[in-house]
């Protein structure tokens, strides 16, 4: 791996987790902004935006934790893939989400944005999916 990309590596880890805590933690906070970008086919969209948000917590935690950081870089990768769904939702059907101050009616390039970003989020998640080395291990 590339020396200077190795020395970010934990670096990145410890902003990745962190978010990962915070981000679910708003599940809880305004789950209604939520509720909103998951597709209607979808049933019980709250306790799925409180399970994601549970998810999100975990997987946060685990990251930070180096006897749980490959199995929770996993984890991370499939629940990346899990609401996949939401963000092409709401870059398909031009959601806009009520109550977000300042409005919450983001731009084309901000709705279709979203989903590249996710292909990025998936690749950081599987940089820590691999068995640590000497220097990865704390």
């Amino acid at each position: 791996m590339n020396e200077g990309l190795h020395q970010l590596k934990r670096p990145l880890l410890y902003l990745m987790g962190p978010a990962y805590v915070v981000a679910g933690g708003l599940h809880f906070v305004v789950p209604g902004l939520y509720v909103q970008i998951i597709p209607p086919v979808f049933p019980a969209a709250l306790a799925l935006v409180y399970l994601s948000g549970l998810a999100e917590i975990a997987v946060g935690f685990g990251l930070l934790i180096p006897r749980t950081r490959q199995q929770a870089a996993w984890a991370t990768v499939a629940l990346l893939v899990a609401i996949f769904p939401a963000n092409v939702y709401m870059a398909t059907h031009g959601v806009v989400i009520e109550g977000v101050p300042g409005g919450g009616d983001p731009s084309n390039f901000v709705r279709w944005g979203r989903l590249p970003v996710q292909g990025v989020l998936i690749l950081w998640a599987l940089w820590y999916t691999r068995p640590p080395t000497g220097t990865d291990s704390r």
